[in-house]
């Protein structure tokens, strides 16, 4: 077989060979150095993030740290007194909770003469009560009657008076006085026939008949009148606004005198509740806790026992306090003297039954306000700056109340006069008509305090 040339040369030859082998090697190192030389340039790049770092001085950076495991304490308070006075609604009757026991709502107030008096008319036909109920709750089925009671000191629209106040009454009362049918969680106008001896009794000193900012006049003579609501079966709880109405509105709270003379000549005159020159009127509220459910009634009230649950009433029932201990911490910690808070936020889970406390029974809103070191209350600035910021409303898919306190906490830590505390109070403003029950402390699902902060 004939062999080419060039193939036996390199078929024989063993310079060829090592020749292969070595130019091999040095393409494999020089691979290897080119890979070394990147991998050392790679190392040695700064991260951006950090570039001058370690050329400016400490107080140019910021940490942005957070905690959700400050320990929050909540417990049951009750004060049987707040200041009710020039209320913008009013309430009547009682309501009755397996865990709260029985509220009963009362309204004392003034009523005003519609127009100046006219002596020639002086016989009393008839009177009607009218009233707009904005909603009643309870057994609207169930007989309801009013009571009415003169009181015998007067009340005037610039002085304090208190929901559990005592109101001394000249026993000239009209009792029985019963309601029209009513209808449930809707507006009732109702008309109501009042006892004749009721407009005798209000007028039979005609000389006082008029009103008069010089002069001891109408209100100084029938100083007002309590309202109440009884109920021999079930209770019914009525609301309504007592409150003078707007430049357009009209009266919806007054007394009718259907009146004659001698002659037989009618008339109507109008004794009001809700007049524009503002009546002076107060609510009253009593709690009775003892007529809860056994196995429901709260336990621990004013006593500083941390219980898994806590309580808030309408109407100024019990309340819920909290106490965020670790704020004090913070602010005398050193190291976090220049910090900006930039979340502070309450979470409070809320308990259900699935029979009275359910999702659509739970109230709108709560309140939070925090007491100073000398005790006085104020709600939280965070409310101010706007609702949607504060929040406090059910958060009814995770079940839950937020309420954002950011704004409270960053001038708790900046206050150098100490007259501001870590301790809060939770409520509901009078006009609310559900309560609402808390998990707390020891609780599988306690109160939670959310705490974000910038540090310098």
């Amino acid at each position: 077989m004939p062999i080419m040339i060039f193939m036996t040369k390199f078929y024989h030859s063993s310079f060829c060979l090592q020749r292969l082998f070595f130019n091999n090697i040095l393409k494999a190192l020089s691979l290897i150095l080119v890979a070394g030389i990147n991998f050392i340039a790679g190392s040695c790049e700064e991260d951006p993030s950090k570039i001058g770092k370690r050329i400016l001085p400490p107080g140019d950076f910021v940490n942005i740290l957070s905690t959700d495991s400050i320990k929050v304490r909540s417990f049951t308070m009750y004060s049987d007194s707040i200041e009710s006075d020039n209320p913008s609604t009013s309430y009547l009757g009682q309501l009755t909770d397996p865990y709260f026991g029985t509220t009963t709502a009362e309204f004392v107030t003034q009523i005003r003469l519609g127009s100046a008096w006219d002596t020639t008319y002086t016989i009393i036909d008839s009177i009607k009560l009218y009233m707009e109920l904005l909603n009643v709750q309870g057994a609207v089925d169930k007989p309801q009657y009013l009571t009415l009671s003169e009181i015998s000191e007067q009340i005037y629209d610039t002085a304090a008076y208190y929901s559990s106040q005592d109101v001394p009454l000249t026993g000239f009362t009209v009792t029985d006085i019963a309601l029209p049918e009513l209808k449930a969680d809707t507006i009732n106008d109702i008309v109501i026939d009042i006892p004749v001896g009721f407009g005798v009794h209000v007028t039979r000193t005609d000389s006082m008949l008029f009103h008069s900012s010089t002069k001891p006049d109408f209100r100084s003579y029938f100083k007002g009148l309590l309202f109440q609501l009884t109920s021999p079966e079930d209770p019914v709880f009525a609301t309504l606004s007592i409150d003078p109405p707007g430049a357009t509105g009209t009266y919806t709270n007054f007394f009718v005198f259907f009146l004659r003379d001698p002659d037989d000549n009618k008339k109507e005159f109008y004794f009001i509740i809700d007049a524009i020159s503002r009546n002076a009127a107060f609510n009253l509220y009593k709690h009775d806790l003892s007529t809860a459910d056994p196995d429901k009634r709260i336990t621990h009230i004013n006593d500083g026992y941390a219980d898994t649950m806590s309580y808030v009433q309408m109407m100024n029932g019990v309340f819920t306090k909290i106490i965020v201990p670790g704020l004090e911490n913070i602010k005398n910690d050193p190291l976090l003297q220049n910090i900006s808070v930039n979340k502070a936020r309450l979470i409070m889970p809320v308990v259900y039954d699935n029979d009275v406390y359910k999702p659509s029974t739970i109230p709108a809103q709560v309140y939070l306000r925090y007491l100073t070191n000398t005790g006085e209350r104020f709600i939280v600035p965070d409310y101010s700056i706007g609702p949607a910021f504060y929040d406090g409303t059910p958060d009814t898919t995770k079940n839950v109340y937020n309420i954002n306190i950011a704004t409270y906490v960053q001038r708790y830590l900046e206050d150098t006069s100490g007259s501001l505390t870590t301790s809060f109070e939770l409520f509901l403003l009078p006009g609310s008509s559900n309560n609402v029950i808390l998990k707390a402390n020891d609780s599988n699902t306690p109160v939670r305090f959310e705490f974000t902060y910038t540090r310098f």
